[in-house]
């Protein structure tokens, strides 16, 4: 079970190592808020054409757990370019580098039968990152949260980083239409979230509120709507 997450620092360190011939020459890992894309950082924190006596103009950008979720953890990024060649509807796929190690390959259609692609082919990024963790610690490897890909679909996945000292490649499919896609070295593929693992788990409990839970809950509701900032400067500066 999730009992913490590392945002950008942790009690102990992850590592990112490559082999020495390749350090400084394929795209590094960074930290995820050093990362937003360039859309995100333009969208004003105030719509004011927007403000009104009925709309408070407020965008995204003030929505702290909508940003918190963009730059938790760090952002695994292509090594090197890589063009899709997306043909038939997506239901043929080429990959093409100049790279002088694999970037891309493809899975069997039987390893992902019954999933939801469709026709499309699964394939998968080769990554050249082995990630460390210390003990307990393992890492969720994800599509990056909420920024979508027009181009591809990364499947998410956990592995025991403290222990599975290997290459971790990603699966994907194409979503683009057809057509030749270049994705430039250092696009970003994934969001590496590192966690504690416990080992007890967390229990779940089902029930009714009781009636200062139902208060407290009401309260922070609305301290949420009274004004712009209430999570960020309390219920955020608790954790």
């Amino acid at each position: 079970m999730l009992a913490s997450i590392v945002r950008n620092s942790s009690p102990g360190q992850i590592e990112f190592l490559c082999e020495p011939p390749d350090h400084g020459v394929i795209a590094e890992p960074v930290p995820a808020k050093s990362a937003l894309p360039d859309w995100f950082r333009q969208i004003p924190a105030i719509n004011r054409s927007e403000l009104s006596a009925t709309n408070n103009g407020l965008t995204i950008k003030r929505c702290m757990p909508f940003l918190d979720a963009m730059t938790t953890g760090w952002v695994l990024p292509l090594a090197a370019e890589v063009r899709l060649d997306v043909r038939d509807e997506g239901r043929t796929v080429e990959a093409g580098w100049e790279f002088d190690k694999v970037m891309v390959s493809t899975h069997g259609p039987h390893q992902v039968s019954g999933y939801p692609f469709g026709d499309r082919p699964p394939m998968k990024f080769h990554n050249y990152w082995t990630i460390r963790t210390p003990p307990g610690w393992s890492c969720l490897f994800a599509p990056l949260l909420n920024r979508p890909n027009p181009i591809f679909e990364v499947l998410a996945g956990v592995v025991d980083t403290d222990t599975y000292h290997a290459l971790i490649h990603f699966p994907f499919v194409a979503t683009a239409p057809d057509g030749i896609h270049t994705l430039a070295k250092g696009t970003p593929l994934v969001q590496v979230i590192p966690f504690r693992r416990s080992e007890a788990g967390l229990k779940a409990m089902i029930r009714a509120e009781k009636s200062d839970e139902g208060d407290n809950r009401v309260r922070i509701m609305r301290n949420t709507l009274s004004g712009e900032g209430w999570y960020r400067r309390f219920a955020r500066a608790q954790r």
